[in-house]
């Protein structure tokens, strides 16, 4: 887990940064807006409100040695729960390699992301900006199939993949509320700048990994 810093601040709170969750077995993603400025205990309760109620608590949290991670408050929270807190140290290969370079992939799509500057206002008024629609690349991204796996994150995580609202649109009813189609048209642009992110970003670190990865001579 680790922070994305320095976004557009949004939202009703004025969010200007993202916690950006990865589960190491399923690749599954989550994507938590918050403040650059919170303290460990409000880093605990998005993470309390946002995972452990859903995912329970886990075994190992592998993070960088950010001032939140390494307090007293954080370290003795994560004793009683029996968590393992693994803080990786740049360069070293059993904490770094891959949760350093899948953190980087997830950052590259999530600025990408930002970086459209899409807002909506709905009929109502109502102004939607990147953390309202973040959820969007959350499912694109769980929803996408690893090559290296075969499977996508949510089937992984959950044993199945869930339906996308595109799945079950229904285009020919009699009424439709301007807000509603709003509202849909909003998410469905949303995803479908997400996928291209996550496109873009997972081709670019490809590349960057076969420039720089030398595969080993067994002979």
């Amino acid at each position: 887990m680790d922070w994305v810093t320095g976004l557009v601040p949004g939202g009703k709170e004025n969010y200007n940064s993202c916690l950006i969750i990865v589960d190491r077995f399923s690749k599954s993603m989550r994507c938590l807006p918050c403040h650059k400025e919170d303290t460990a205990m409000d880093t605990a309760l998005l993470f309390w409100n946002n995972i452990i109620s859903t995912c329970g608590v886990l075994k190992i949290i592998i993070s960088y040695r950010d001032p939140k991670f390494t307090s007293d408050f954080w370290t003795n929270l994560y004793d009683m729960l029996g968590t393992k807190l693994d803080f990786s140290t740049a360069y070293h290969p059993k904490t770094d390699g891959l949760a350093k370079r899948m953190i980087q992939t997830m950052e590259d799509i999530l600025r990408r992301f930002c970086a459209y500057g899409m807002e909506y206002e709905d009929h109502e008024g109502y102004t939607h900006d990147w953390v309202t629609i973040l959820p969007a690349v959350q499912l694109a991204h769980n929803t996408s199939q690893y090559s290296t796996t075969g499977r996508t994150p949510a089937l992984g995580e959950k044993g199945l993949n869930p339906l996308l609202p595109v799945d079950h649109l229904k285009k020919n009813l009699l009424t439709i509320h301007p807000t509603a189609k709003d509202f849909n048209d909003m998410w469905k642009r949303a995803c479908d700048t997400a996928a291209k992110c996550i496109a873009e970003a997972k081709d670019y670190h490809k590349q960057r990994w076969d420039k720089t990865h030398i595969e080993p001579d067994f002979k």
